[in-house]
């Protein structure tokens, strides 16, 4: 080992890619310079050489635009700051709409834009060919041009990142290979290279396509593949213009570049080739790929129908190269599940480039920090599921993945690939009855059902989709009737000891020591009074508590409970989610159909609301637990996993003199919206507090020893409410609503929804979103305004209320 090679350092960071050098330069901003960055070859020599180097700023959500937004300000300055040369230029975007829904989802992205700050125009087919002259406007809708979005050289951006690390005492060391770890305690403390161990306090994944199985190295999952990724570049075009902006045409999975006098035309195909299969050869180094121009014919064709010029210019590079995807098509960041100073920033599914800035900023700030600056839900790597890192489920949902990035966006859209990976018990039975499948957190899901003689498969739209009908159906039986959705996909866990109360007392916003039968529904919150779970405990006895929340919570929240435990506590935490089956059983007649299965006394004397009972159905002994999600008298009945299919079809034959229903998700979420009932994830998340997303009653700020978050709350609620979460109702029933749409105040752009779905009751969409302003936000606020909210650039009349506008004083579910 020479003399100049660190034998230990605080924090290592392993992949000098963009991302890796991102993390770097944030790091040593901090004041953090005791890093070494260790890349296996050379700087950028594993993907970011070959990306295109587009810095769009408009993504999905509010947060991944926040982050593409502080990559594209930095990149401005980044020269500057470093004295480097990126090359990065601000010519713009435009995107282009072949077809009127593909133009519809341009103008809701350009609405969502405008609520983030974001320059956006929506233009015609004229303007589109006055920004992009050399292009045809045959069969052109519209287009939208974002003026702020760039372009920039990936490997000069690299190095100016990696120049401004080691400015500040950042060591980077080419030509370093990591072959394991060693741990203590759990943690990792020392890295071993092929030139010797290095000691240290954390490490960062940023190994890209290699981010698996390094991971795998330190017992981390770290679930993506690689994929084929194509783009040519042709001969020089004479008089071709410098300052054209990146032109995105999805239909045609294509985007157009010019590139120094030449023009790039990359390919996002719809069927992607995954690579990499039986490990990346060791000696990959600026690597690249067999051409295959037959698998990418069509996308060239189409280039040259939308730009002539290309048909007369010969090609000089068919590139083929690999980069990789995840199962979501986002990235994984922050602390791993099982190993908690070992962090991940990788598989940015060929937005390595315009992510990486806003990537390395908080990542930085969250491993000196502690807790991320932002909610950052969209790419916690705390959402992946356990059996997401196996190799064929990889692979096979590497197929679509790639042509995501281009594919149409759909409202309710699901995976085609890798279907079927977990099934509750209740599957073929719901299969049976007609069910349309979705899947979340790898779960199949009845989303809907369709009747006889209809086929159970979605037609997409931005309008009134082909199940509207069948979900309303649903929806109707619930709110009349009696209705049965099967939620075992619920996470489930035990938390037992003679800690388990004091746990759960210092993580819970409501009070936890409660009677044995008790349901709370409460909040878990960060330091700042932020919502980190939204979730109920139902304690079962005086050490023992059920704890459930959603599907896709299922390993965060795990997560957050398992961290929470102190050295020394007697409290083990449990994941008991396939043990038990959930049936919900909702509406106003419910009970009486219930009362045929079972001896246990079903009235609200003998049974509460918020109240959970072992009692017999069927053959069985379940758990009936009082709580609704659905605005309706109803109950929710745990069942061990193997009980299950002979109480589901008892309560099936029971059902038929009640005309049960069996109903899906979509049913749930339009119950649940009327009710102005929240959804952890897009109404409520790490940057909301209980005040301001109108969940104070579930809140114990006077309950002994206190929670965490209770001192930021207790500052917050001697502060007037000028941020607020409101429900809204469509006065014209046939625009949908889904999430992000501006929301408008006498004329004032004011907030943004967070939800959306059409409320078959309350005959609209409706939608919850934050409003905030200088003013104080109390029901003359809201009843005093003129409410719009936008749709694809068209103001929508609406009504604002502060309380749920179906059932306001919850009635109907203490029945």
């Amino acid at each position: 080992m020479g003399s100049d090679f660190p034998d230990q350092a605080q924090i290592v960071i392993i992949g000098g890619g963009v991302v890796g050098c991102s993390v770097a330069y944030h790091l040593a901003e901090l004041g953090v310079s005791d890093v070494v960055l260790l890349e296996r070859k050379s700087l950028t020599s594993g993907t970011t050489w070959h990306a295109a180097g587009l810095v769009g700023q408009l993504r999905a959500t509010q947060n991944l635009t926040r982050l593409a937004q502080y990559t594209t300000n930095l990149y401005a300055d980044l020269e500057k700051l470093t004295g480097q040369a990126t090359g990065f230029r601000q010519n713009g975007s435009l995107s282009l709409a072949t077809d009127e829904e593909r133009f519809e989802e341009l103008k809701r992205g350009a609405s969502m834009a405008s609520c983030f700050g974001l320059e956006v125009e929506v233009v015609s087919p004229k303007e589109a060919l006055e920004l992009y002259p050399i292009m045809s406007t045959k069969d052109l809708v519209g287009a939208v041009f974002l003026p702020r979005d760039g372009q920039t050289n990936p490997t000069d951006t690299t190095q100016a990142l990696a120049r401004g690390a080691r400015d500040k005492g950042v060591r980077i060391l080419e030509g370093v290979s990591v072959e394991s770890f060693e741990k203590q305690g759990g943690r990792i403390n020392s890295v071993m290279t092929s030139r010797g161990p290095i000691a240290c306090e954390t490490v960062v994944n940023c190994a890209g396509m290699w981010g698996r199985s390094l991971g795998l190295k330190a017992g981390v999952s770290v679930p993506l593949h690689a994929a084929e990724h194509f783009y040519v570049v042709t001969e020089p075009i004479p008089d071709l213009q410098k300052d054209l902006p990146v032109v995105r045409e999805p239909s045609a999975c294509n985007y157009y570049k010019e590139d120094a006098g030449k023009m790039m035309v990359g390919m996002f195909e719809p069927v992607a080739k995954p690579w990499g299969m039986d490990g990346i050869p060791e000696d990959f180094e600026f690597g690249t790929l067999p051409e295959d121009l037959e698998h990418i014919e069509e996308q060239l064709n189409s280039a040259i129908q939308r730009i002539p010029v290309l048909g007369e210019t010969g090609i000089k590079i068919f590139f083929n190269g690999p980069e990789s995807f995840t199962p979501d098509n986002r990235y994984w960041l922050g602390p791993s599940i099982e190993v908690p100073n070992f962090f991940l920033a990788a598989g940015f599914n060929s937005i390595g480039i315009q992510s990486a800035g806003g990537a390395g900023k908080v990542l930085a700030e969250w491993i000196v920090n502690g807790d991320p600056p932002m909610d950052l839900w969209d790419v916690d790597a705390r959402r992946m599921m356990p059996f997401q890192v196996n190799r064929e489920y990889l692979h096979d949902r590497t197929v679509e993945a790639l042509g995501l990035l281009y594919a149409m966006h759909w409202p309710f859209r699901q995976p085609e690939s890798a279907r079927g990976v977990r099934t509750s018990v209740l599957h073929q039975r719901l299969t049976d009855l007609g069910a349309c499948f979705g899947e979340t957190a790898g779960w199949e899901r009845a989303n809907w059902f369709a009747p006889k003689g209809v086929e159970p498969v979605y037609e997409y739209s931005y309008g009134r989709q082909n199940w509207f009908d069948h979900s309303a159906r649903e929806h109707h039986s619930v709110r009349e009737n009696v209705g049965v959705f099967d939620m075992s996909s619920f996470g489930k866990y035990l938390v037992q000891g003679r800690d388990a109360c004091h746990l759960l007392e210092r993580v819970s916003a409501n009070r936890m020591d409660v009677d044995p039968g008790r349901v709370i529904y409460t909040q878990w919150l960060n330091d700042d009074g932020g919502i980190e779970a939204d979730l109920t405990v139902t304690r079962l006895s005086h050490e023992e508590y059920l704890v459930v929340t959603a599907a896709a919570s299922q390993t965060r929240d795990l997560h957050w409970l398992k961290s929470s435990i102190r050295p020394g506590e007697h409290v083990f935490a449990t994941d008991v989610t396939g043990a038990y089956s959930v049936l919900s059983v909702m509406g106003p007649r419910s009970r009486e159909m219930l009362q045929t299965l079972t001896p246990a006394q079903l009235s609200s004397e003998t049974f509460p609301f918020g109240t959970s009972q072992e009692i017999e159905m069927g053959y069985a002994l379940v758990r009936a637990t009082r709580i609704s999600y659905v605005g309706e008298l109803g109950w929710e009945i745990y069942v061990p996993s193997e009980f299950t299919l002979g109480v589901f079809d008892r309560l099936a034959e029971a059902g038929e003199e009640f005309q049960l229903q069996p109903a899906g998700l979509h049913a749930l979420n339009s119950l649940r919206i009327e009710k102005a009932y929240r959804h952890w994830g897009h109404d409520i998340g790490p940057d909301d507090n209980p005040f301001h997303a109108g969940l104070g009653f579930a809140v114990d700020l006077d309950k002994p020893g206190g929670f965490r978050g209770r001192d930021a709350l207790l500052r917050a609620v001697e502060t007037p409410l000028r941020r607020r979460l409101v429900q809204f109702l469509l006065q014209d029933p046939t625009f949908m609503l889904y999430h992000e749409e501006p929301i408008w105040r006498d004329g004032v752009r004011i907030g943004r929804t967070t939800s959306g779905m059409y409320g078959h009751t309350l005959g609209g969409c409706v939608g919850l979103g934050y409003v905030e302003c200088d003013e104080v936000i109390d029901r003359a606020f809201i009843s005093e305004g003129n409410w719009e909210i936008e749709i694809a650039g068209e103001r929508v009349s609406a009504t604002a209320s502060l309380s749920p506008m179906y059932d306001p004083r919850s009635e109907r579910i203490k029945t």
